[in-house]
């Protein structure tokens, strides 16, 4: 997928947000990246089941669309960094609705389920 242009932009806002959070894992590195930076390695592993050519797929997404900035250090071995953008960071908003909203929708289906933990970027 390319990064969306004024041209191909859906009319619709809401359409747009979910083309650029387009699937679970992009919505879950999102997560992952609202505390702060992390390197590919601590992302694959935070996220569990995603494979490495998912993972590197989407964080190439997010960096041409503009959400995550990709900074490489000239080091041996190699270390790269991931970090939200400002317009990244801006989807928080977005996120906390989610979860407050899979948290009560939890607790609809199962009463005795405990409460979930504080949101990871709070």
């Amino acid at each position: 997928m390319s990064a969306p242009t004024a041209e191909t932009l859906p009319a619709c806002p809401v359409e747009t947000t979910l083309t650029l959070i387009r699937d679970k894992w992009t919505v879950l590195v999102l997560r992952e990246l609202l505390p702060g930076t992390k390197r590919f390695g601590e992302l694959k592993r935070s996220l569990g089941h995603v494979s490495q050519k998912v993972l590197t797929a989407r964080l190439r997404e997010m960096e041409e669309s503009g959400l995550v900035t990709r900074t490489v250090y000239a080091e041996v071995p190699p270390r790269v960094e991931y970090a939200l953008t400002e317009l990244g960071r801006s989807l928080q908003p977005v996120l906390s609705a989610m979860w407050d909203w899979g948290c009560g929708y939890q607790h609809a289906v199962d009463p005795a389920r405990p409460d979930a933990l504080t949101k990871p970027w709070e």
